[in-house]
């Protein structure tokens, strides 16, 4: 057996190592003279306080008590840190206010540094912070708040450099570096692609910039912080690389949502103006329908009308419009009339610890067919290892790290026009019996690796013998495309169950709507195309048995 990466000590070192070269190969041109700096300067410096830095860049905060940096490959940390010092990364003199010192000591350090404001046993750190406040709202070094106290605080300040490294690397601030050991663990497994120089999210310097202000102003909306202002601040960004532009545009659509939720019309008005993202005209409309700009509202419904943008547009809209012809004095429309779907009512007895979809499943397994509770997982599954070559195609932008579950460019407008020929490919193979032996191959091959689509979990070499058995390959061309024109909406929204009869080769899906539940909008949209391409569909409305019995019993 191989070693364990982590075997190594110092596999964090290694990893960031990695990352250092990596962007020094792939990015060189992109960087500042900081940050060149910094790549080279890191390498020069002894191995201890190389590994000291990396720990505390991989650590929560940018404080950090000396005597708490305890590892043993590393040693004495204050001796580790001398050059860190030296060339201005850490700080061993920040100067801290009463938070930060709050933060740093514990509670009978604090009653010692504290003793003249007789402070209690029983009282609490955050009750003795804001009793301190008013008469400690200065900042100073550590030794000046607790005068002889043995410790040494270390002020990370290159933080803001490294976060700008991983952006470079990842493409994004949600990616951690502990991405590393997870992979390193096996816990997450990658699909190896292969980069080219034209592989990269990131393409300007003023990329990193964008991102960092993306990045910013997300977290300010997350923290409710003012709205007008932030949406003036995400409206001023511009560019021209489409991964960011549509990472603005959500944002923009997120800062709209909370506009209305917030009753601010004219603001949310003003960026769904500008967002163009998913849902953002539907939004538009129910906010000029809420403001009783009935007239405005009708205008852009017709524009939606002329040219939806996908499925739940045309659903959203078809449901806004009776009610704007209604105050605009038109009179009401025919409601556009949705295919019949076969219903099925079932009683069960409730179970603790059971969902009434396990409920109903066990139930109609009793009648001797085979029953999976797969709800988005089966199709999407499929779809994914037929797919997998044009999924994970190296195109340029869609990946540029080791780390990508997905292609950065998924949910864009143009991921399949820009795959087209590959996906085609795929999907042919549906036209005789090839894809049999491709997903098959693909389940095996790729079995454990991160994919948008395939659920390990739940497709069981059972579950997928039994798919394949029994779902013709027309109905999964039928649904493959149908995922393929809106992704985002149309990966969800599939029935709970699906019911296989080997023997006869057929099969039926079967939504589970327990009782008060309603159909929802992404389920009536699958609903209703399995309806008009005739795929066996059924909605089992479900009552608990007890409550049956006690209505008879009644009547």
């Amino acid at each position: 057996m191989s070693p364990s990466p982590l075997d190594n000590p110092f596999y964090y070192l290694e990893n960031f190592r990695q990352v250092l070269s990596w962007i020094g190969q792939r990015y060189d041109d992109l960087l500042d003279d900081e940050e060149r700096r910094f790549i080279d300067d890191f390498a020069q410096l002894p191995q201890p306080a190389q590994a000291l830095l990396v720990r505390m860049v991989m650590r929560k905060g940018v404080l950090f008590r000396a005597s708490k940096l305890t590892y043993a490959e590393i040693g004495d940390a204050r001796q580790a840190a001398a050059p860190l010092l030296a060339c201005g990364w850490v700080d061993d003199q920040p100067h801290l206010d009463l938070a930060m010192l709050f933060a740093l000591l514990r509670k009978d350090e604090l009653s010692q540094c504290f003793k003249a404001h007789n402070v209690k046993a029983s009282e609490k750190k955050a009750d003795l912070l804001e009793r301190l406040l008013p008469v400690h709202g200065h900042v100073q070094p550590l030794d000046q708040w607790f005068s002889g106290v043995d410790e040494v605080i270390f002020a990370l300040q290159v933080m803001p450099l490294c976060d700008r490294l991983r952006l470079l690397y990842f493409g994004n601030l949600y990616q951690e570096w502990s991405e590393f050991v997870l992979a390193d663990l096996g816990i997450y497994r990658y699909e190896k692609v292969e980069f080219s120089l034209e592989s990269r999210g990131i393409t300007q310097r003023e990329d990193i910039d964008i991102c960092l202000h993306l990045h910013n102003c997300r977290q300010a909306l997350d923290a409710a912080e003012q709205l007008e202002e932030l949406a003036t601040q995400a409206l001023a960004i511009q560019t021209s690389n489409p991964w960011l532009s549509m990472r603005r545009a959500k944002l923009l659509f997120k800062i709209g949502q909370q506009a209305e939720r917030q009753q601010q019309w004219p603001l949310a008005l003003s960026v769904y103006a500008q967002a163009s993202y998913p849902g953002a005209r539907v939004r538009r409309i129910r906010v000029l329908e809420r403001s009783e700009r009935y007239a405005e509202a009708m205008a852009l419904l017709q524009q939606v009308h002329a040219a939806p943008e996908n499925d739940e547009e045309t659903q959203h809209v078809a449901r806004i419009q009776p009610r704007l012809l209604k105050k605009l004095g038109q009179g009401g429309v025919i409601k556009r009339k949705t295919r019949a779907v076969t219903r099925l009512d079932l009683s069960v007895i409730p179970l603790p610890d059971q969902s009434v979809e396990r409920l109903i499943q066990q139930h109609l397994a009793e009648e001797g067919s085979e029953v999976h509770y797969v709800e988005n997982a089966l199709v999407n599954s499929l779809f994914g290892l037929l797919c997998w070559p044009a999924i994970f195609a190296p195109l340029p932008g869609a990946f540029f790290h080791p780390f990508h579950s997905a292609p950065s460019d998924l949910y864009s407008p143009d991921f399949y026009q820009r795959r087209a020929s590959l996906f085609d490919d795929c999907l042919a193979q549906l036209d005789d019996e090839r894809y049999l032996a491709a997903i098959r191959t693909t389940y095996v091959s790729k079995f454990g690796l991160q994919s948008p689509f395939v659920f390990w979990g739940t497709l069981t070499p059972e579950l997928l013998e039994q798919a394949l058995h029994c779902l013709p390959a027309q109905h999964l061309t039928r649904w493959f495309r149908r995922l393929l024109q809106d992704i985002k909406a149309n990966r969800t929204g599939m029935p709970d169950l699906i019911q296989f009869y080997p023997d006869q080769r057929r099969y039926r899906m079967i939504e589970v709507k327990g009782p008060g539940d309603r159909l929802q909008d992404n389920q009536l949209r699958w609903l209703d195309f399995c309806a008009e391409h005739e795929m066996p569909v059924v909605v089992c409305y479900v009552q608990w048995a007890e409550a049956v019995e006690c209505q008879a019993g009644m009547g």
